[in-house]
Formats: structure tokens, C-alpha cells, sequence
């Protein structure tokens, strides 16, 4: 029953264009592998932005996200120039804990890159691949609740997660 359930899961990633500048290089012409963790964080913002929401608001009011686990697998480069997607989306939440799965995949054409992928697998050119995972904390670092101080944030965190988009400005 488990397997049947977690087939019928929805996924949805939030896709984030991005064009390899040449400081982002090595010696060797391709992306320095630290500047892929850079990428997975403009990738949760941009995630967290989509949906109408900013991290900064949250942090005023005293929570943060800090992270707390990272993975990432290289499986081929990105060079200069080429234009990457950075896929996101949000693999498990609850209301103290927060994971997202990450991939860079080299986009077919800087055209027609949507905001938003239904699917397991998202378009273009596996490159690099992983996750983190964080705890919501308050001003003390001690864990927090997200849910409690911003239910309408863990409401749209929570479809997000479920598959189902609900971006700025709708119900």
C-alpha cells in the first residue's frame, strides 16, 4: 500500500534559469563544485518567492532556516556560458523540519524555460544532484514551529510539497 501511495504522489519542481558566468569557473572551465551549494540556495528562495513568500519577511519575525545536512553528486559538468536550470522542490516538511531535493540540469534552450515542472524527472541534462535539510529555529536557536506563527506560509509550504502550486496571489 505504501508503494501504491508514494507512486501516486504528485511532484512538482520550481525551475530557476541561470547562465554559468565566467567567475563561476575553474581553471579547468568548468563550474567550481562549491557553487553548486550556492545554486541549491538560490534555488530554495527562488522556490519560497514563487509562492509568495520571502524569506526575509520570516526572518524578521524571528524564525530562520539554517541547515543542517547537505548532499550533492556530481554526474557531469556545467562550462561557461551554458545555460543551467536550477530544479527544486520540497521533499518532506513538517512543521519544525524542512527538506528540499535539488538537480542543475543543462536546459535544451534558454527559451521557454517554465517557472514550474509536473514530474519526477525535469527537463534537460542531469549535471549535479542533491539536497538539504533544515530545522525552523527561533532568535535563540532553539527549534520553533513554523506552523503556529505563519499558518497561511506552512499552508502554502504544505501544498507545495503535495504537488500542487498555489503561487502569489492565488487562494
Amino acid at each position: 500500500m505504501k508503494e501504491e501511495n508514494a507512486a501516486e504522489k504528485k511532484v512538482i519542481w520550481h525551475l530557476h534559469p541561470l547562465r554559468v558566468r565566467y567567475q563561476e569557473t575553474d581553471q579547468m572551465g568548468v563550474v567550481f563544485h562549491g557553487n553548486y551549494l550556492t545554486w541549491f540556495e538560490i534555488g530554495r528562495t527562488e522556490l519560497v518567492r514563487s509562492l509568495g513568500m520571502s524569506y526575509i519577511e520570516i526572518e524578521k519575525a524571528g524564525l530562520l532556516l539554517p541547515v543542517v545536512d547537505i548532499d550533492c553528486s556530481y554526474v557531469s559538468p556545467a562550462r561557461y556560458d551554458d545555460v543551467v536550470m536550477i530544479c527544486t522542490r520540497i521533499e518532506e516538511l513538517s512543521p519544525i523540519r524542512m527538506a528540499f531535493r535539488s538537480e542543475v540540469r543543462l536546459a535544451e534552450s534558454s527559451e521557454t524555460i517554465p517557472r514550474w515542472w509536473h514530474g519526477s524527472v525535469p527537463p534537460g541534462k542531469l549535471l549535479t544532484k542533491g539536497g538539504t535539510r533544515h530545522v525552523w529555529v527561533n532568535g535563540d536557536w532553539r527549534p520553533a514551529r513554523l506552523d503556529k506563527p505563519f499558518p497561511a506560509v506552512y499552508a502554502r509550504l504544505q501544498a507545495a510539497a503535495a504537488g500542487e502550486v498555489q503561487e502569489e496571489g492565488s487562494a
